[in-house]
């Protein structure tokens, strides 16, 4: 039996009863105040629950000397390294309650992130996820172009970071079609078909950035033949991480891809195989947004104190999701820069931040754009 759980309710929508989601009253955009009161009892009774049902993470926070009692605000709880859940299974639950294992999509020459979820916070993750693209995509479903292979959701034993991204968005999807082929060669006229039944209308393409650089964007520069997606909506995320070589700027990401197709509707988001469904999309401003299922925060390395607005260190994430493992709060291995609380040009409230990319030095770990094996 699940202990009493505290976090948002979706919008009525999405709202089928969800069990330990539906707690309190919604509440749609809060302030940081609001928020705040709300998110940091969820977090610390996550804390307490993880710690009475994950010997491991007990010891951590022993070691640690964590006093519950002495705590008071979110920014004082403890967080794991984002490392240790690949040398580590950490479960919260007994293992006759898992459903799948979700791993990062990496080669064999780099160590996979490794988490176990139970049906419930699977099913929390992927209300979730739906819940924060609503906010940007709206909540309308529209035929799918998935820049992938078929292949990608056939996993045995676990379930992949990529694969778990296309069934995440597939909420918003009527139908879905795979762009790739099993090669990872542009499937062509299966496109042109998708776009001949779409026949003008709004439709979504879903992709890790790396593949959409490399095999979709790519191969229609280099295509004499223009194909018009400038109704479509692209929704990516993943990064480069080891493929910084090949990396682009955002602007150019996105100038190539409306030159080449006409594509400009474009949502990037980050997030992690860690922390599941708690994606942070980023804004028309170039601002990445906590939801309110998630939180932020910016630590300097070499003491772990909270950094200033536009001040650079180690981001910090935390979500009210991870029930099954002890995930609810990570220290990543990624760069960034807090921009703000409640002042984001595009009028969304809560923290803002920016992305930079990997730390220097930190071990590259695989994730969507590290597929070759």
């Amino acid at each position: 039996m699940r202990a009493k759980f505290y976090i948002p309710t979706w919008r009525s929508s999405y709202d089928k009863g969800c069990g330990t989601l539906a707690r309190i009253p919604t509440f749609h955009a809060p302030t940081q105040a609001v928020k705040e009161s709300l998110f940091f009892p969820a977090a610390l009774e996550l804390t307490h629950y993880h710690s009475a049902h994950c010997e491991p993470y007990a010891n951590m926070l022993q070691a640690l000397d964590f006093n519950p009692q002495a705590v008071t605000h979110t920014e004082e709880l403890p967080f794991l390294p984002s490392g240790i859940f690949k040398s580590m299974k950490l479960r919260s639950t007994s293992a006759q309650e898992y459903s799948r294992s979700l791993t990062s999509s990496g080669t064999t020459s780099v160590q996979q992130v490794h988490v176990e979820l139970d049906r419930e916070t699977a099913a929390d993750q992927q209300r979730a996820l739906a819940h924060i693209a609503t906010d940007f995509i709206g909540e309308a479903r529209f035929p799918m172009l998935i820049i992938d292979r078929p292949s990608v959701l056939t996993r045995e034993g676990g379930l992949s970071a990529r694969a778990a991204g296309v069934l995440g968005f597939s909420i918003f999807a009527r139908r879905r079609v795979f762009a790739l082929k099993e090669d990872y060669t542009l499937n062509l006229p299966l496109i042109r078909t998708f776009l001949e039944q779409v026949n003008g209308g709004p439709f979504l393409l879903f992709g890790f950035t790396f593949m959409v650089w490399k095999y979709f964007c790519q191969v229609l520069r280099e295509n004499t033949e223009h194909l018009d997606f400038s109704s479509g909506t692209l929704i990516h995320g993943g990064g480069w991480k080891k493929l910084q070589e090949q990396a682009v700027p955002p602007g150019e990401f996105h100038r190539a891809l409306e030159e080449c197709c006409g594509l400009h509707h474009i949502y990037n988001y980050y997030g992690m195989a860690e922390q599941a469904g708690s994606v942070f999309f980023q804004c028309e401003a170039g601002r990445f947004h906590a939801s309110e299922f998630s939180e932020i925060f910016v630590r300097r390395g070499e003491d772990f104190s909270l950094c200033h607005v536009e001040e650079p260190g180690i981001l910090q994430v935390l979500s009210l999701l991870p029930r099954s493992y002890p995930g609810h709060s990570i220290l990543t291995e990624d760069a960034a820069t807090f921009l703000g609380v409640d002042n984001c040009p595009c009028g969304r409230l809560g923290r803002c931040f920016q992305i930079h990319g990997r730390l220097l030095q930190a071990q590259l770990r695989g994730c969507s754009d590290v597929y070759a094996r």
